[in-house]
C-alpha cells in the first residue's frame, strides 16, 4: 500500500473519489453480526471503515476486528455514500495493513467519557493530544499566531531571533534561571527586551519576535509557566506610546477574527462562540483605574494585583469592553527602560488587560543615554554591566517603544481555558520537567 496516495478524512469527496487510501488511529471497533464498523481518526476527523465479513474473508475480518484501540493502520477501500454516517460516506476495505499496534491497556482514554486529571494528561501528552478538543486548542493557537505574523508584517515589521543565553537579564532580580556557560555565569532570557531595543538603532526600525522566554518565579498558579512563548515587538520613530497601543490593538483584532473565520470547526469542537473585543480599546490612566477600584472597596497601591485586575475586568465588562489598556503606571513600578513622564511620578507605560487579566506590558522607551543611565542607577543597577546595550544609544537611537505579550495567556483567555498549561504542548513549571 502506497502511503503517498493517502488522503485525510476531510479531503475525501464522495462525488469524485471512488477509491482511496486512508491511514490513522483506530478509535473504536464495533461488531454487529457479520459487519464491523471501524472508526479511524486522523487530523481531519474520523472516517468509518465498514468491514463486511463475507467480502473480506473470515481471516482478514477477524484480524482487523481484533486490533487494539489506538493502533495505527492503513486502509485502501471503495468510497460509498451513506446517509447514516456523519461524514456522508463510508469506506469498504479492499486491503488493510497494521502499521503499529498499540499496547493495552491505554494509559488514558481518548474518547472514553471519563474525566482524567490534568497531571495524568500531561504525563501522557502524546495520547492527550489525540483528543479532538485538545487538538482544537493547538489548531486555533496556530491560526492566531499565523494571523499575528501577517498582521505585523502588513505594518512593516520584520521577524528576528535574539539570543536566549545572556550575560545579564533585562530586569535583573531573582526570577532568572542561572546556568554555567563554559565556566562563566549566564542566564536564560526573560525577554528579548534589550536586544530588540538595540535593533532600533540599526535602521531595521520595526522588528518582532515570537520565541521562548524563561521566568524562575516560585508561582504555582493557573496563569504562570516557567517557560513560555513571548511575542515581542519594537517600533522606532514613534510619536508616543499610543502608536504602540494602536499596533497591539490591530494585531489582536486580526488574530481573534482569524480564529473565528478559519477555526470555525475547532471552535465548534470546544463549544465556543468567539468574537473580537469591541474597538477602540479604552485607555484608562492608572489613577482612574485605582479610583474605580477604591469605589468598590479595593485598596490599590502602585500596581494592580490579581484581584484588582479581575475586579477592573468586571467593571469594564459592564461597560461593554473585554479589552482595554491601563496607562501611565507609577514610574517606580516600571523597569529602567520605560520613559518617565516629565515632572510627574508617572511613566509612559501601559498594560493590555483582557477579560480581567494582564496579557501584555509595554510603553515608550527612554532613548536618551544620559537619562537611561540615570534610571538604571535609580533602580539599583550598574550601567557598566549593560555597556553592550548602552553603546547602541550613544550613536543615534530614535524614539521608540514596544510591547511583550504572553502567547499562552492570550490563548487561555481567548478560549476561556481554566489553566495556561492547556495551551502548551509540553508545559514547564516549578514541578514539571518531563516529558
Amino acid at each position: 500500500m502506497n502511503l503517498r496516495e493517502r488522503k485525510r478524512s476531510d479531503e475525501i469527496d464522495p462525488e469524485l473519489d471512488s477509491e482511496v487510501v486512508v491511514a490513522g488511529w483506530v478509535q473504536t471497533i464495533r461488531k454487529k453480526g457479520k459487519i464491523a464498523f471501524v472508526l479511524l481518526r486522523d487530523r481531519g476527523g474520523v472516517v468509518q471503515i465498514t468491514a463486511l465479513k463475507n467480502e473480506m474473508g473470515e481471516d482478514e475480518y477477524n484480524r482487523l476486528t481484533k486490533v487494539q484501540r489506538e493502533s495505527v493502520i492503513a486502509v485502501r477501500g471503495r468510497v460509498q455514500k451513506s446517509e447514516y454516517v456523519k461524514k456522508g460516506f463510508e469506506i469498504l476495505p479492499i486491503e488493510w495493513e497494521l502499521l503499529n499496534e498499540s499496547d493495552a491497556p491505554l494509559p488514558m482514554g481518548v474518547v472514553d467519557k471519563v474525566n482524567v486529571e490534568l497531571d495524568t494528561r500531561l504525563d501522557n501528552r502524546f495520547m492527550d493530544l489525540r483528543r479532538e478538543e485538545i487538538k482544537a486548542i493547538f489548531e486555533l493557537k496556530a491560526i492566531m499566531l499565523s494571523a499575528i505574523r501577517k498582521s505585523l508584517e502588513s505594518m512593516d515589521f520584520i521577524e528576528v531571533q535574539t539570543p536566549k543565553i545572556l550575560k545579564a537579564g533585562a530586569e535583573g532580580g531573582a526570577t532568572l534561571f542561572k546556568l554555567d556557560y563554559f565556566g562563566e555565569n549566564a542566564y536564560l532570557a526573560q525577554s528579548p527586551q534589550l536586544f530588540k531595543q538595540i535593533l532600533m538603532s540599526t535602521g531595521l526600525e520595526r522588528v518582532y519576535e515570537i520565541g521562548p522566554a524563561f521566568r524562575a518565579e516560585l508561582s504555582d498558579t493557573t496563569r504562570h509557566l516557567s517557560e513560555f512563548t513571548s511575542l515581542d515587538f519594537e517600533m522606532a520613530f514613534i510619536e508616543s506610546q499610543d502608536d504602540v497601543m494602536d499596533a497591539v490593538e490591530e494585531m489582536l483584532d486580526n488574530a481573534i477574527k482569524s480564529a473565528v473565520e478559519m477555526g470555525e470547526e475547532h471552535l465548534k469542537t470546544l463549544g465556543l462562540e468567539l468574537k473580537a473585543p469591541k474597538r477602540p480599546y479604552p485607555r484608562i490612566r492608572f489613577e482612574e483605574a485605582k479610583a474605580m477600584l477604591e469605589e468598590k472597596g479595593k485598596r490599590v497601591e502602585n500596581d494592580l494585583d490579581t484581584e484588582g485586575e479581575k475586579m477592573l475586568g468586571e467593571i469594564m465588562a459592564e461597560k461593554g469592553y473585554e479589552a482595554y489598556f491601563v496607562v501611565e503606571y507609577p514610574e517606580e513600578e516600571k523597569p529602567f527602560y520605560i520613559m518617565e513622564k516629565p515632572g510627574t511620578p508617572w511613566s509612559y507605560s501601559f498594560d493590555l488587560e483582557f477579560r480581567g487579566q494582564e496579557l501584555a506590558s509595554g510603553g515608550q522607551r527612554e532613548h536618551r543615554p544620559e537619562l537611561l543611565e540615570e534610571r538604571m542607577k535609580k533602580k539599583g543597577l550598574n550601567p557598566d554591566d549593560f555597556e553592550f546595550y548602552l553603546k547602541a544609544f550613544r550613536y543615534g537611537m530614535p524614539p521608540h517603544g514596544g510591547v511583550g505579550i504572553g502567547v499562552e495567556r492570550l490563548i487561555q483567555k481567548a478560549l476561556g481555558l481554566d489553566n495556561v498549561r492547556e495551551t502548551t504542548i509540553f508545559p514547564r513549571d516549578r514541578f514539571r520537567l518531563v516529558p
